[in-house]
């Protein structure tokens, strides 16, 4: 057998001394201060300067300038890395402030809370456990106590989180758990045996992150089942609890039902009162996705659009839409706590069971989670719950104002309704045939997005492509609305005389050459 021979220690090779000083600690507090300050002043020259929603550099452009940083070279300090990072993305951001913006559901920010993003990012707490939070903890479950009765949860509870898209999968996870337990005390099938049978029905304007939820939720394929809608696509009681009959004669169980409070293209509120009547007859989960209307609950003129939703057994709110907040900001909530207590998972480093602190990892999907309710509670201290609501009844003004505005319009035509902020219309004037309509739809929203002079979106409703003004921006009026509608038609126009393109395909190939050329005659201009 050989023996053992000692191995001789490696050469240790120099090496240089950790970068420290480019951590946020107290000895580098005034680089702090002069980091943030010169962010700060760059941000605002560029607020200040802007003059469209973005550069409209082309895609190839932009792919270039990403591509030419080597994300392997040395470091170049913090100044040089921060004036770099502006150049790249600020001057090429989209700028939800914009006049000329209005795509989809973002918003101007509140002060106040970005003042408060500052705070949060620099002291980096984690909301997940008390002693990682100590104050914020207490913070945060106030903001969620004081809109859960906004809501009219007299006991409700709830939690933040990264957005309506988690909210809804996280109150469907509550609800499925729910139905398992049910299955499990009637001493029926296990839950691996129950999951196929689950359904929930909601109106085919939910949100989209309904049916993804039941995937991620390991629901059956067809689980979620489109009920019928009225001419406003608002969710049909009648037929509501027609398909809750047929789910129960199949066999099935109804897991959920889910309302909307504000859907994303027509921005119409479900009738609450009527859907909460068929769920407590049927003893069903009624979830309310108000991640777009939540701003109602704030409304000193429209919060009479929300009747019902205390009914409900949870409520998707995205303050990061209709509170002014900086993403990310929403927040699931449930009118009994014990509902919540569905989430809880043990693990002794996070929350040792003799341990009595509040911590929220018991009641969310995540652990690591940023103080994001800060955002939320500096802007009801600076503006009061009634200023937000002004804001709020702003944008609904003006979106009606539009509607009003375009009812005689001979050039564009409003497809639907609105209870919110949403516009649907689309360029159809006398003597056009509906499939050249159609095909300008996608070509006019692409330049206008293309030449960085306004941003628009477009969607589909009932078969028919429309365009989509979101207005979000209570700084916005009628007149600014009116020169971004100015530019679709004019584009539109421009369009209908290039004839030969609007049976082209491949928009993304002429969208340049259609900019450059549309610019030239003026039709892009502002």
């Amino acid at each position: 057998m050989l023996s053992a021979r000692p191995v001789a220690p490696a050469t240790a090779r120099p090496t240089a001394a950790p970068p420290v000083e480019a951590l946020l600690t107290s000895a580098t507090a005034s680089a702090y201060a002069s980091a943030v300050h010169a962010v700060v002043d760059d941000v605002a020259a560029r607020l200040g300067a802007v003059r469209q929603p973005w550069s409209g550099a082309s895609r190839a452009h932009l792919a270039a300038l990403v591509d030419a940083v080597d994300l392997d070279a040395p470091g170049v300090g913090t100044d040089a890395a921060l004036r770099e990072s502006a150049d790249l993305y600020a001057t090429h951001a989209v700028w939800f402030h914009d006049r000329a913006y209005a795509a989809h559901l973002n918003c101007p920010v509140a002060l106040p809370a970005v003042g408060a993003e500052a705070m949060l990012a620099a002291v980096n707490t984690s909301v997940d456990t008390y002693d990682q939070s100590t104050v914020a903890t207490l913070m945060e479950r106030r903001v969620v106590a004081w809109t859960a009765r906004r809501v009219g949860y007299a006991a409700g509870d709830g939690v933040l989180t990264s957005g309506g898209t988690q909210s809804n999968l996280h109150a469907l996870f509550l609800a499925r758990e729910r139905a398992v337990e049910r299955a499990a005390r009637a001493g029926g099938p296990g839950r691996a045996a129950v999951l196929p049978r689950l359904r929930v029905l909601a109106a085919a304007s939910s949100h989209f992150s309904v049916a993804r939820s039941a995937l991620l939720l390991g629901l059956a394929d067809d689980a979620v089942l489109h009920v019928g809608a009225d001419a406003d696509g608002r969710l049909d009681p009648a037929a509501l609890a027609a398909a809750v009959d047929a789910v129960r004669a199949a066999g099935d169980v109804v897991m959920a039902v889910v309302a909307t409070a504000g859907t994303t293209d027509r921005g119409c509120v479900d009738p609450l009162a009527a859907v909460a009547d068929v769920c407590d007859a049927a003893d069903a989960w009624l979830h309310v996705d108000a991640a777009y209307g939540c701003g109602l609950l704030v409304s000193p003129t429209r919060r009479h659009l929300l009747d019902g939703i205390e009914r409900s057994r949870s409520v998707t709110v995205d303050y990061h839409k209709a509170f002014f907040q900086p993403v990310s900001a929403s927040a699931l909530l449930v009118r009994e706590r014990a509902d919540l207590e569905r989430a809880a998972h043990h693990a002794d480093y996070l929350n040792p069971r003799e341990n009595a602190e509040p911590n929220q990892v018991d009641v969310s999907l995540q652990t690591t989670r940023r103080f994001d309710a800060l955002k939320v509670w500096a802007t009801l201290r600076a503006l009061g719950p009634d200023g937000v609501g002004r804001l709020v009844d702003a944008v609904c003004d003006l979106a009606a104002a539009v509607h009003a505005d375009l009812a005689d319009d001979p050039d564009l035509r409003v497809l639907a309704r609105t209870d919110l902020s949403t516009v649907l219309f689309r360029y159809e004037p006398p003597g056009l045939a509906p499939e050249r309509a159609d095909r300008l739809v996608p070509l006019v929203r692409r330049v206008l997005f293309e030449s960085g002079r306004a941003v628009v979106a477009r969607t589909v409703l009932d078969g028919v492509p429309c365009l989509k003004l979101t207005l979000l921006n209570p700084a916005v009026t009628l007149a600014d609305v009116r020169r971004v509608l100015d530019l679709v038609r004019t584009t539109a126009q421009a369009l209908v005389e290039r004839d030969e393109l609007l049976h082209d395909d491949d928009v993304a190939t002429h969208a340049a050459d259609l900019v450059a050329s549309l610019a030239t005659a003026g039709a892009v201009t502002r």
